[in-house]
């Protein structure tokens, strides 16, 4: 069995607001939800739009038309004596939906016009279009306030145009007011009363029901359902086509064509074009929703994929990861090393996950390609007994005065505490603590002879930071380096990671 999938990103969804593709982004847009989605039904355009529409639309036609898609390009039309009609010939489309008025209410108070009326014309203008070759489908506009309301209305309609050649009837939720046991009800209403129609699903999210409607009209028998890439649309969008597509072959048990593989790259693509970025809590296609967090589902993955459940990432070109942060636990270090290639011995990954949970505590999320500075900072500078340690330190940073720092250390169980100002935080801390050497101890203090910064790739402005300092202590050559989401704090760890290694001397 099979349920037909009509993607119309390209028309309804770019009436969300501010959205609007240039031709050549809309030429692109159905090159990739044809050729590689394989998308079997695509509405790209409203007749009569704009010029800019006929161009992009005329575009669009001529490459389906030489590549063989052109039946499967869909263009609203209007009933409004033969001008859709036209317009759609002479961008070289081959298939119209029109729009009809799937309510009583709508046809008497938008429209003006008694059923009878209205039903005269959609004949006229059905005929018209088949006898110029034309395909025909047609959607009942405010169906489900229609089946509801005025449900004689409706089957007057469907009654006296079954028998036309209309290959599709459409049922629109398009205020988006139906849950889903009205949908299957009313659904399976209309599959059982007309047997042999093939009825369209249309539905819209204002309730955040728009997937579990497109679900509830595939269990009541319906045909075919209408999606958008990333939920687009006007309002609250439209059902979004990566969920569709994966309750239809999970929860339905059936086929769409659809390349599942695709669906991640073609989201990002028209995210890009479109503007409205993509929820990271998106299901499918959202950047978290394949992310792991917890360090005991993560455990759970390793014993017989305790957590997994039938949405793949692989299913849908991505990958799973094991987010690293304050909740993780060893299982999650373990993912990411093996993902990076780095073995370590069940104490150095203790060591390791204790450190990541201490930077989760001040940052989010610890990324994979935070975890080899990290793993570095841990294994280089392991002193289980400092001598050296900070108790307190206070920054002060003010436009117009000079840095201050006030840093109080314990060395060898005795407390000093100093202040400095300097010519920036970092130096104001090294002044304070020089003061210590110098002053308290009567000792020498390191020459600094390079300061060196790195973060990870990406350039994210909540990335670690991984400060290495050289010095010259004596004519000894130390480098040290201190890992933390702040810089200065970084190099204060490299600093006091150089004063326990001078200790030690």
């Amino acid at each position: 069995m099979k349920i037909e999938i009509l993607d119309t990103t390209l028309r309804d969804g770019e009436q969300t607001s501010g959205v609007s593709f240039t031709p050549s982004e809309k030429l692109g847009i159905a090159r990739l939800l044809l050729s590689e989605l394989h998308i079997p039904r695509l509405e790209i355009a409203s007749a009569k739009v704009s010029s800019g529409e006929y161009e992009s639309v005329s575009d669009v036609c001529l490459w389906a038309n030489k590549t063989g898609y052109i039946d499967s390009i869909e263009i609203l039309g209007f009933i409004d004596n033969g001008e859709s009609i036209k317009w759609i010939k002479d961008v070289g489309g081959k298939v119209v939906n029109f729009l009809a008025k799937g309510s009583e209410k709508h046809c008497r108070k938008q429209l003006n016009k008694t059923p009878e009326e209205h039903l005269e014309d959609i004949i006229k203008e059905v005929n018209s279009a088949v006898a110029q070759g034309l395909t025909v489908n047609l959607y009942l506009e405010d169906w489900s306030n229609g089946i509801k309301s005025s449900p004689d209305y409706v089957y007057y309609l469907v009654d006296n145009l079954k028998d036309l050649p209309i290959k599709r009837f459409m049922l629109p939720d398009t205020l988006g007011v139906f849950n889903h046991n009205q949908v299957y009800g009313y659904g399976k209403r209309m599959v059982e009363k007309y047997p042999n129609v093939h009825f369209d699903f249309h539905g819209h999210n204002d309730y955040d029901l728009a997937t579990a409607n497109s679900f509830a009209a595939g269990l009541a028998g319906m045909h075919g359902i209408h999606c958008t890439i990333n939920g687009l649309g006007e309002r609250a969008g439209n059902a979004p086509l990566s969920s569709v597509v994966a309750i239809v072959h999970d929860m339905l048990k059936k086929e769409t064509g659809i390349d599942e593989t695709k669906i991640n790259k073609v989201s990002r693509i028209v995210e890009s074009f479109s503007g409205v970025t993509i929820p990271q809590n998106k299901p499918i296609i959202g950047e978290n929703v394949f992310t792991q967090c917890a360090g005991v589902h993560a455990d759970g993955d390793n014993k017989s994929n305790l957590y997994y459940n039938d949405l793949l990432p692989e299913r849908f070109g991505r990958e799973r990861e094991y987010a690293l942060g304050k909740t993780s636990g060893k299982a999650n270090i373990k993912k990411n090393l093996e993902a990076l290639g780095i073995e370590l011995n069940e104490e150095n990954i203790k060591k390791v996950t204790q450190r990541i949970i201490q930077l989760g505590d001040k940052k989010e999320i610890v990324t994979q390609a935070d975890l080899p500075y990290i793993v570095s900072d841990v294994l280089k500078h392991d002193f289980s007994h400092n001598k050296v340690n900070i108790v307190n330190y206070a920054l002060s940073l003010s436009q117009g005065l000079r840095p201050t720092a006030t840093i109080k250390l314990s060395i060898d169980g005795h407390e000093y505490q100093e202040s400095a100002v300097g010519d920036g935080q970092y130096d104001a801390f090294v002044k304070a603590v020089k003061r210590i050497y110098w002053d308290s101890l009567n000792r020498p203090f390191p020459i600094l002879t390079n300061y060196n910064v790195n973060i990870p790739p990406g350039g994210r402005t909540d990335a670690l930071v991984q400060t290495t300092i050289s010095w010259n202590y004596n004519g000894h050559l130390i480098k040290t380096r201190g890992l933390d989401a702040d810089q200065t704090e970084a190099a204060i760890q490299a600093t006091i990671k150089m004063l326990n290694i001078i200790e030690n001397l």
